[in-house]
């Protein structure tokens, strides 16, 4: 059922104007599954050209029109959720009920958006002068281009693209080349929902290529880049030379904090589920388990069992809890990464290595006492493992959670209401979610501070981005 996925460019689905095709990998059996298109220049600048020509026409559209598109996208999504899950779990290892959630989720992220483009209010300032009007008007900012990662390719996609077209922008969006399907059924759900010709386009190739192509160009006017942070700091300083917008959601490394008095089971239960969901390959993964010590042995074989429970295998599979990895280079990098840590004194608690011969398959892990200069505490493990270390005192902790350069996500327990409050004052990090797992709602912005990115892509302020401001004063003549 997965076919060769193909550039949407105009109106019309397309090969590449070279024929180059690259393979698309089942991460589950290492199978090749189909082939994607591979743009090159002449076909950015077919894109380009159309995307010109789509904002022409999108931008004078009513937000009432445009909302009434978009939920028709957000209708056909839910009508192929069943459709797009197989695909996403074929090209992406997750399970197939872990891909339908995505899938459904984004649906709301579209029709979120779709009111909230209708709100996008100006406003009128009182005047100085008898007959003289001051407005504040709110305008799409252009031609916006969007950069996509491989680990949720419906979701990550669909806040960029409808956040752009609530505002009457027109997108074009480089999609993840190992896991292109379900991203291209996201464009498919909106061109069959009636956007205009050139509104949306979608291409695939040589990431460093597209991006150093388009972002310099003066049809493109903003950016939006999810990925890791070393390559989001090289985009945003292409764009800054530029003057171009940027919207930057880069790496994470979350503390997760256990305190004594935090109800355990809920913790390790909430915990596991987020650390292991889509193979810890998600940039707002508990990474750094920081456990109060009087609880420390307690919390850490609580969440141990809650590792040994899962059920790795084929995500088609009704009974697999966890699927593979994306690819061979995260079996290295998670191999190399505990190595490490365990050659520096941490000790393996569970897991800890590839499972099988066929497919890219790890275990959950839990890794205990790591030490502060193992890898695994200052780079973004972006896999199956939780990281243990003990804390005795709220200071200490707080230390240790800021410490790193990432600033995405944080995650604490308690049942004291001074240290959660003090908690959501003194983290470093865009978000903090503390007794439960409260993030990526459609409604709630979603971004990081540091060098985890600037920007939000959720809520209302996921639409400030894609706006500019005009001021206009006029007398009466």
């Amino acid at each position: 059922m997965y076919q060769n996925v193909q550039l949407f460019i105009g109106d019309q689905w397309r090969d590449a104007q070279s024929g180059k095709t690259l393979d698309v990998i089942n991460p589950a059996t290492e199978e090749v599954i189909g082939t994607l298109a591979h743009a090159e220049i002449p076909d950015l600048d077919a894109a380009l050209e159309a995307a010109a020509k789509g904002f022409a026409t999108w931008r004078k559209m009513t937000a009432y029109e445009r909302s009434k598109i978009m939920r028709r996208a957000a209708d056909l999504i839910r009508e192929r959720a069943d459709h797009i899950a197989r695909l996403m779990t074929m090209e992406q290892g997750k399970p197939v009920g872990e891909a339908k959630i995505e899938i459904m989720g984004s649906a709301d992220v579209v029709d979120w958006f779709a009111e909230e483009g209708r709100r996008a209010y100006g406003r009128v300032i009182p005047n100085r002068v008898p007959g003289v009007y001051q407005l504040s008007l709110r305008e799409p900012v252009g031609v916006v281009a969007g950069f996509t990662p491989w680990n949720f390719p419906m979701s990550q996609a669909v806040r960029k693209i409808s956040a752009a077209l609530a505002a009457g922008c027109a997108f074009i969006l480089k999609g993840p080349e190992e896991t292109p399907a379900s991203c291209a059924e996201l464009v498919r759900a909106y061109i069959d929902a009636g956007v205009p010709y050139g509104t949306v386009q979608l291409v695939f190739g040589v990431p460093a290529q597209i991006s150093e192509y388009l972002i310099p160009h003066p049809v493109i006017r903003k950016i939006s880049f999810t990925g890791s942070t070393v390559i989001g700091k090289h985009l945003a300083a292409l764009a800054g030379k530029h003057m171009k917008r940027a919207t930057m959601e880069l790496g994470g490394h979350a503390p997760s904090i256990v305190f004594n008095d935090a109800d355990l089971d809920a913790a390790a239960t909430i915990l596991a589920a987020n650390k292991f969901r889509n193979a810890g390959q998600v940039c707002v993964a508990p990474t750094r388990f920081l456990v109060q010590e009087g609880v420390y042995e307690e919390f850490l074989g609580k969440f141990v069992a809650k590792c040994e429970a899962l059920k790795l295998g084929n995500g088609l599979e009704p009974d697999t809890t966890m699927g593979p990895l994306a690819n061979d280079r995260r079996v290295a990098a998670m191999e190399a990464l505990i190595g490490d840590a365990v050659q520096k004194g941490a000790t393996v608690r569970t897991g800890g290595k590839r499972a099988g011969n066929k497919g890219y398959f790890f275990e959950p892990t839990a890794i205990a006492d790591v030490p502060m200069d193992a890898r695994l505490m200052n780079e973004e493990p972006f896999g199956p493992v939780a990281i243990f270390r003990p804390f005795q005192t709220f200071d200490e902790v707080i230390s240790e959670a800021n410490r790193l350069p990432y600033g995405l996500a944080a995650y604490a327990y308690t049942r004291n209401t001074k240290t959660a409050t003090a908690l959501a004052s003194e983290l470093e990090s865009g978000m903090v979610a503390i007794n439960h797992h409260g993030l990526a709602l459609p409604e709630t912005p979603f971004g990081g501070v540091k060098d985890s990115g600037y920007g939000s892509e959720g809520g209302a302020e996921g639409l400030e981005p894609y706006l500019v401001t005009k001021f206009v004063t006029q007398a009466g003549a």
